[in-house]
């Protein structure tokens, strides 16, 4: 009796364990790639900014191997950027109007993440028939807050129906906006051992902007080993049209707070070529062919870099070599 006992309470551990099995094995297969289900977080560091009466400057946090993110406005998607990016500027919107601002991020499997917290900006009221743009903003200097960031300041520009926003350029490029009560910003994302130039223009609520402030010049300290702002997976190979060689290149971006658009191609240690691309620019894996010459058996060493969208040139990707006429 004792050992039919034992023998039931073996049959229902067994069935008991299989049961376990079953469950742990089902939720292993709901797993997404590498075992990773889980959507992109929410941004973080939001910030709205009217920049005129129609306008406003929305900005956050990058998070890392995001596709791309959505920016809603009071609820309604207004507007998708890359994932490259972390900022856009909401326009056609109504003089005098608080609006409500969050982003989401998506993934590279089209998952999207939480939205961020609210953030709410006012435009400013419009005048009519107001063509006179602010004062250029004056006494601009800035100082250097480690490798990888600046604090920037100026005088109050006037304006005769008074300055809703200053726009920051880093080089021609512009990188940010404040309200026009502020007189200070803070740049980040920037790399050591860089020498960067930056401009503020104030600008009214009709959207007229004034000339550039005087510019900044500043190095941040430190030393950059360009590995992290160079292209990655080079590779190179050739092949024949006629009696011409061509190579054929093919890379990676580099990650960087913004769109690449231009590259320089460096063969055998010289300048060959530069290549700049409009709004289509390749986010993934890009492509590019080149004349290299009539002659059979020539080997050539080829490495690419970088403008980021700093206005910097990046580091030079590892260089590949290749022989014309050896496929």
């Amino acid at each position: 009796m004792r050992g039919g006992s034992v023998a039931s309470a073996l049959r229902r551990c067994a069935l008991f364990c299989s049961a376990l099995a079953l469950l742990a094995s089902c939720g292993r297969g709901t797993a997404g790639p590498g075992g990773d289900d889980r959507p992109p977080g929410a941004p973080t560091g939001v910030t709205a900014e009217a920049g005129s009466a129609t306008s406003v400057h929305v900005m956050w946090n990058a998070i890392p191997d995001a596709e791309g993110y959505e920016v809603y406005r009071d609820g309604t998607k207004v507007t998708e950027v890359p994932g490259a990016e972390r900022m856009v500027d909401v326009i056609r919107l109504k003089p005098s109007t608080t609006y409500v601002f969050t982003v989401r991020a998506r993934d590279a499997e089209g998952r999207l993440g939480p939205r961020s917290r609210e953030v709410r900006a006012t435009t400013p009221a419009v005048v009519a028939a107001d063509d006179s743009p602010p004062s250029r903003p004056g006494d601009a200097r800035g100082r250097t807050a480690g490798g990888r960031a600046v604090q920037l300041s100026w005088s109050a520009a006037t304006d005769d129906r008074g300055v809703a926003s200053y726009d920051i350029h880093q080089g021609d490029t512009k990188i940010h906006s404040v309200s026009g009560n502020q007189t200070a910003a803070v740049v980040t994302g920037l790399r050591p051992g860089t020498r960067y130039t930056f401009t503020v223009r104030a600008r009214d609520a009709s959207d007229n902007v004034s000339p550039a402030s005087a510019v900044v010049r500043l190095t941040t300290p430190g030393q950059d080993d360009g590995r992290s702002s160079a292209p990655t997976e080079l590779r190179v190979s050739t092949h024949r049209d006629g009696r011409a060689h061509y190579l054929d290149l093919s890379w990676f971006p580099p990650r960087a707070d913004g769109v690449i658009t231009e590259y320089e191609i460096e063969l055998d240690g010289r300048p060959a070529t530069s290549l700049v691309y409009g709004a289509d620019a390749p986010r993934e894996r890009a492509e590019y062919s080149f004349y290299a010459g009539e002659e059979d058996g020539v080997t050539h060493g080829v490495r690419i870099r970088a403008k980021l969208p700093d206005g910097t040139w990046g580091g030079f990707s590892a260089e590949r070599t290749v022989t014309t006429g050896g496929g």
